[in-house]
């Protein structure tokens, strides 16, 4: 694809904002925010752990699986 774009075209000058405005301007955007009700958020918690645990346990599975095998490999040597 072409670039249409000038070659000598500057990005715009960045002006500096004081920290009072940025406080402010933080406020506005975080109201903006549409934060998870409390229900949301216990059932996602209890999700994650749920998942952590069988996650937990599917690896404990794999790990000790292949350490027999490997233990059952080096026996053989």
């Amino acid at each position: 694809m072409a670039d249409n774009t000038p070659k000598d075209a500057k990005a715009p000058a960045k002006t500096r904002t004081s920290p009072g405005e940025f406080i402010r301007q933080v406020r506005s955007e975080t109201a903006k925010v549409v934060w998870p009700t409390r229900e949301e958020t216990v059932r996602t918690a209890i999700f994650v752990f749920i998942m952590v645990v069988i996650l937990s346990l599917f690896f404990l599975g794999v790990d000790s699986l292949f350490g027999a095998v490997v233990t059952w490999l080096l026996g053989l040597i």
